[in-house]
């Protein structure tokens, strides 16, 4: 049996390397960017995404920021399909920004720009754009894709935006999207949900 010293010692060698293990992590943009120079395979995350099917939708959802791009980079088309999931028309990317920096949130000029970029940075192909900005603060707004469209609202004077990323065809990097949109708004947390739209099954015929 361990002695309480030997506890001790043992509580304080964990401590030392913990911190060292965070840091070493990278930042988001640096993970991403390295992502094609990897050698060796992305280590299993905590918390991965899940995929139910709840009453005939197909749903992937995470709320660990870590575990959901390393899901995203399984597939450069960024929504990888699941062995129990039917191909669909379109996948809508529901991301839920918090603790962001509130600046960011307030005026079109910083909200239209990082949308624009997040579909540009993803490839979208960008057909038009409309914004409105509120008083005192705060911005609704949408960049239309070919590929369908991305939308945003932001509600500065609680540090939140909500944005989705409803697009079709293979040709989307969302993982892209994201990093433009962290980026921007710097949010310190953030929640993902995928909703399949127009499920094979259910639009065949």
């Amino acid at each position: 049996m361990a002695t309480y010293t030997q506890i001790l010692m043992s509580a304080a060698a964990l401590a030392a390397v913990v911190p060292m293990a965070h840091s070493a992590r990278g930042s988001w943009f640096s993970r991403i960017a390295d992502r094609f120079r990897r050698t060796e395979p992305k280590q299993a995350v905590a918390d991965p995404p899940t995929i139910p099917n709840d009453a005939g939708w197909q749903l992937i959802h995470s709320e660990n920021a870590d575990s959901f791009e390393a899901w995203l980079l399984k597939d450069q088309s960024g929504l990888p399909l699941g062995s129990s999931e039917q191909p669909s028309l379109g996948s809508h990317l529901l991301i839920e920004l918090f603790d962001c920096d509130q600046t960011s949130l307030e005026k079109v000029s910083t909200v239209g720009k990082a949308m624009r970029d997040a579909a540009i940075v993803s490839e979208a192909t960008v057909v038009d754009e409309s914004f409105h900005e509120f008083e005192p603060w705060g911005v609704s707004g949408a960049v239309i894709i070919q590929e369908s469209h991305y939308t945003i609202h932001t509600w500065p004077e609680h540090r939140y935006a909500a944005v989705d990323l409803f697009y079709c065809g293979g040709t989307i990097y969302v993982d892209k999207a994201i990093e433009a949109l962290r980026e921007q708004f710097k949010p310190g947390r953030m929640k993902f949900l995928v909703v399949r739209r127009g499920i094979e099954s259910e639009v065949a015929g």
